[in-house]
């Protein structure tokens, strides 16, 4: 009922010249809130339109409505309050001590992906089999039946809205085409009436339809819910390509029209900032974008290649715009041409940061591995930053990053967190008694346990009061098999139901252990004594040590087998700890590894490191290695990144951070590509590039009025350098420089 109150009253708006229409909120760059998850305070909406990078403009009237109406009303009702309400003190002391984030505190479960379906059918269609369900159920024997039937209500309420919604626009149209003076425009918002009441009633017919109608799916998502990531269309070249070639041969659409209707797509996404935090990281988030990310190429489900006329013209349009959203990526696998690869490489040498590449044939293994068909598995692939899930089919919920680094910390004091001086961990040992590094291997092990422990707890609670208090039944409708089961997305309706939680700091925390081993426990440079101190003073009047630790340690990224090893038992046993633990919805948790700009907030929470890093500073992100570690080029930074099993975890992300002139001529590009291809063969899952200088980057810290173009790829996301908040831009910049293959 709320869904369909929203849809019946949204401000709606077609500007001049679009083709695609609809908006998040009243116009374009207009984004709503959602109170009912996090309720900002009259400070957040002051920090949001005043903080220098990336601000929301708020207004008087929004300001006054908040005072009056929203704040007051949602005071202690809100999905935040709720969730600290029912957590544990372990809990939070470990959420406010940065041993961990959670995603749901401010926004909704909602990694999901549209497959093909909604280009077959229309919501008529669906309506008609939430009838059939409905007429099915057996009120005598099924003690859920009643439960199912308000579910199947809801969705068949939300699937008249959509269309509701849809007609409105179609009403709209016509009204602006019959004072439209200019004959192209007039053609054009006659079209767009016709086009708005066909779809999303009915399936798609052409190739404007089949665009317009995803968007309206698109609205109606990041509508009902405030999802993270934003939901996108995934495999968009597969989806599109019957549409394009029938276009073509009947006629009715030439290439160029088809690549405008993309390029207006195009804008369509890059005008939907993403809704605003609360709180801290209201000051601190810096981007604008919502992680929807286009997948191009990949496999089809009886494992052909993928790759279509329809997936170059995507890459023209994503070579041309240059827009910041949606993200893009390549599904890259065996059975494709260097034609494709080539064509991904030459967009990113030019160094805007797009397309991230991934390797499709491990991305179907992964699906596969956690339980998936393998029709299902060819037909997902990736969204949000680097992870895999079943599109159209499966509720993936990331729930936050995991600090391992600071678990190291943690060991190192025995339980006690310096920063807010309290004991948050177990007694696992005074490190200065340990007589070997498995000794003291085995208390980090033991305060991992206890974190994860704490955070899968955690983690089961929020997904009961979102089941219970936060159903997206719009959303319901698109993914099998929530019809057929008359249960919610949120509540294990999907046929996959998946719960991520994210490793953060690999290199950090491989490079602190090889130094601990190496340094105190192999060769004896130093006491667990005398590093203890070196770290409690962030290293001050220790130079020396510091230099020792940074410079004659084995690192992670440099193919040394002596760090390596250390990653990898790191890697297995964190694991170990997470993977195959049931989650609440009929489904498990898994690992994956990225750390989109969290590396720099758990730095903020955590002192000095044994690695040399000094105290508040960024961690590594992803998997890529310490900046500034990886000293033998970007080889051995691949040998070292392969050597983890892919397989085992939902993705993980790896930085680069190349020269231009390293990638100039054709040598440089088949560089590229042979680099790309021979991570892939040893079960790399992810990768990405960076091409620019560290001087131009610091060129545009000093005169960002003369960069205001440079764009750069920051985790899963690219975003515009001379926005990022000056601590991001630091690391940015520290990244390796590399200047040979």
């Amino acid at each position: 009922m709320v869904f369909s109150a929203l849809m019946e009253r949204k401000a709606i708006s077609i500007g001049a010249g679009e083709l695609i229409v609809g908006e998040r909120g009243p116009a374009p760059k207009g984004t709503p809130t959602f109170p009912e998850l996090c309720c900002h305070t009259l400070s957040d909406l002051e920090i949001l339109d005043s903080r220098e990078k990336i601000s929301y403009l708020v207004s008087d009237e929004v300001r006054s409505a908040y005072a009056e109406s929203v704040i007051p009303f949602w005071q202690g009702k809100t999905m935040r309050e709720r969730i600290f309400r029912e957590m544990t003190p372990e809990w939070v002391a470990a959420y406010e001590a940065g041993i961990f984030t959670e995603f749901m505190e401010q926004r909704a479960p909602g990694h999901t992906v549209a497959d093909g379906k909604i280009y077959r059918k229309g919501f008529l269609q669906f309506e008609a089999e939430i009838e059939e369900q409905l007429q099915a159920l057996d009120f005598t024997h099924d003690p859920r039946a009643y439960e199912r039937s308000q579910q199947l209500r809801a969705m068949a309420m939300d699937c008249q809205a959509i269309i509701g919604y849809a007609q409105r626009y179609a009403e709209l149209a016509s009204r602006l085409a019959e004072t439209e003076t200019d004959p192209t425009r007039k053609n054009e918002l006659s079209r767009i009436a016709e086009v708005c009441s066909w779809v999303p009633a009915h399936a798609p017919r052409d190739f404007w339809e089949a665009l317009q109608m995803y968007w309206f799916v698109h609205l109606g998502v990041v509508t009902e819910l405030n999802t993270w990531d934003s939901f996108c269309p995934g495999h968009l070249d597969r989806h599109l390509q019957p549409f394009y070639q029938a276009g073509l041969s009947q006629e009715t659409l030439s290439r160029e029209q088809d690549k405008e209707l993309l390029q207006c797509f195009w804008v369509k996404f890059n005008n939907q900032p993403a809704p605003p935090k609360v709180g801290v990281t209201a000051a601190e988030s810096g981007t604008y974008t919502d992680f929807a990310n286009i997948n191009i190429g990949g496999l089809l489900a009886d494992g052909r290649d993928g790759v279509s006329e329809t997936s170059h013209l995507i890459l023209e349009v994503i070579d041309e715009m240059r827009l910041l959203q949606p993200s893009s990526n390549i599904q890259l696998a065996a059975v494709h041409s260097e034609q494709f690869l080539n064509s991904a490489c030459r967009i990113i040498r030019k160094g805007w940061g797009q397309p991230s590449l991934f390797n499709a044939d491990l991305v179907v293994e992964e699906m596969l591995r956690a339980g998936k068909t393998i029709e299902d598995a060819r037909e997902g692939g990736i969204s949000g930053c680097v992870e895999t899930g079943a599109f159209g089919k499966e509720a993936y919920i990331l729930t936050g990053y995991f600090n391992l680094v600071k678990v190291l910390e943690i060991a190192l004091h025995d339980g006690w967190d310096p920063r807010t001086q309290a004991q948050i961990g177990i007694h696992s040992g005074d490190p200065r008694q340990f007589q070997t590094f498995e000794s003291f291997y085995q208390a980090f092990l033991e305060q991992l346990r206890h974190f994860v422990e704490i955070k899968v707890r955690g983690n089961a609670v929020i997904e009961r009061l979102y089941a219970t208090l936060m159903p997206a039944p719009f959303l319901s409708i698109i993914v099998d098999d929530c019809i057929a089961k008359g249960r919610d997305y949120n509540d294990g309706g999907p046929r996959y139901n998946s719960t991520y939680i994210m490793g953060t700091g690999t290199g950090s925390l491989t490079d602190s252990l090889s130094a601990i081993r190496k340094h105190v426990f192999q060769e004896k440079s130093l006491t667990m004594d005398s590093l203890l101190e070196a770290l409690r003073e962030d290293f001050q009047g220790c130079e020396k040590t510091r230099q020792l630790l940074w410079n004659k340690t084995p690192r992670y990224g440099n193919d040394d087998d002596a760090a390596d090893e250390l990653m990898l038992r790191a890697f297995h046993d964190f694991n170990a700890m997470v993977e195959g633990r049931p989650n609440t919805k009929g489904g498990q948790c898994r690992v994956n590894y990225l750390s989109t700009t969290c590396h720099v907030y758990f730095g903020s929470v955590t002192g000095a490191t044994p690695d040399g890093r000094r105290a508040w500073t960024p961690l590594s992100d992803g998997i890529s290695p310490v900046q500034g570690a990886d000293r033998q080029g970007p080889t051995a930074v691949l040998r070292s990144a392969a050597k983890m099993d892919h397989a085992k975890t939902g993705g993980t992300l790896l930085n680069q951070k190349f020269t231009p002139s390293l990638l100039a001529g054709e040598s440089g590009l088949a560089n590229l590509g042979h680099l790309v291809r021979g991570y892939f063969k040893m079960g790399g899952h992810h990768i990405q590039f960076n091409v620019v200088t560290a001087e131009t980057l610091r060129a545009a810290q000093a005169e960002p009025e003369k960069y205001r173009d440079l764009i750069v790829r920051v985790a899963g996301y690219s975003d515009y350098f001379c926005d990022i908040t000056p601590s991001l831009q630091e690391e940015i910049i520290a990244r390796t420089e590399q200047t040979r293959f």
